[in-house]
């Protein structure tokens, strides 16, 4: 049997991030509900409920970052790449099924009569925003480094969370002010409001991360960001004529490119194949996580994009 490597650095990182979002979400959800059901309000248990989510999204991102690090085999000769792509795209779903839950509960409980959300609910959601917050600015660091789709999707949900309950602090908050000012019953519904618009947010950060998956999956070019360095590399490489073709896809963490070398026609097979690996390395060399280069020789013609 082939030898597996143990998984670089970033990839230990980001299953690490997952796993630390799994226990987090896992506690703040349960404390969320609790509270949200003595405190009287809904819009802190449909907090609980998006953290629910978090805590099922934590765990796909496990899953797809530890497939996706596999190396290549026999049946996957291309590697597991793709199984961060789907699991952010899983992510993105569930973000979206957890907004149209908040929607659909929170007109509910504002055609139903209710009682005034607790005061002490405050205090609690303030720490609630500040450790959702925290783990969101933690895990965008991560899927930055990692170029993970999938993290990137962790750490919209722990963003999605983060502004759930801040959306229920200002609800629950105008509902206090408005009872102290003399409002009315129906100023108790204000934090069932503030579920409801944060539930727009919850279904925007999910059409995001849902389109960035569905790039993925499609083999959309990552553009000149990515693509202009390696064709500087490429054509700083002695020998090279000029560049005819270049176009790279993401897979997983990495990137697989194609380039299409022009160079001498008078060059031996031997030394076109040389130069061809010399380009690979520059390629390799240029700063980008670069998992794969096919290299194509061609004789130069006079056209294509210039080397030195």
């Amino acid at each position: 049997m082939p030898h597996e490597s143990a998984p670089p650095p970033h990839t230990l990182r980001s299953i690490r991030a997952a796993q630390a979002g799994v226990a987090t979400n896992a506690v703040l959800a349960l404390a969320k509900i609790t509270a949200g059901i003595l405190g009287t309000t809904y819009a802190l248990i449909a907090d609980g409920v998006e953290s629910l989510a978090d805590v099922a999204s934590s765990l796909i991102v496990w899953g797809g970052v530890a497939l996706g690090a596999r190396p290549p085999d026999e049946n996957h000769p291309y590697g597991h790449g793709r199984a961060e792509a789907l699991a952010a795209a899983v992510v993105s779903v569930m973000m979206l099924g957890a907004a149209a839950f908040v929607a659909t509960e929170s007109i509910r409980e504002i055609r139903t009569p209710h009682q005034f959300p607790a005061r002490w609910t405050l205090i609690f959601l303030l720490g609630v925003v500040a450790v959702k917050a925290m783990m969101a600015h933690r895990v965008s660091a991560v899927s930055v480094e990692s170029g993970s789709t999938a993290v990137a999707a962790d750490a919209s949900h722990h963003m999605s969370d983060a502004i759930t309950s801040a959306a229920a602090f200002v609800g629950i908050s105008a509902a206090l002010l408005g009872r102290h000012f003399g409002g009315g019953p129906r100023w108790a519904a204000a934090d069932d409001w503030a579920a409801l618009a944060s539930s727009v947010v919850i279904a925007r950060n999910g059409i995001t991360m849902a389109l960035a998956a569905l790039h993925d999956l499609m083999d959309r070019s990552p553009g000149e960001p990515v693509l202009a360095p390696l064709r500087e590399a490429a054509l700083g490489v002695p020998g090279v004529c000029a560049i005819e073709k270049l176009a790279a896809r993401r897979v997983g963490t990495g990137f697989r490119v194609t380039v299409h070398v022009q160079a001498s026609p008078e060059l031996s097979l031997a030394d076109a194949h040389s130069l061809g690996g010399r380009v690979k390395y520059a390629m390799r060399s240029a700063g980008l996580r670069i998992d794969s280069v096919l290299v194509h020789m061609e004789p130069y013609g006079g056209d294509g994009e210039m080397g030195g």
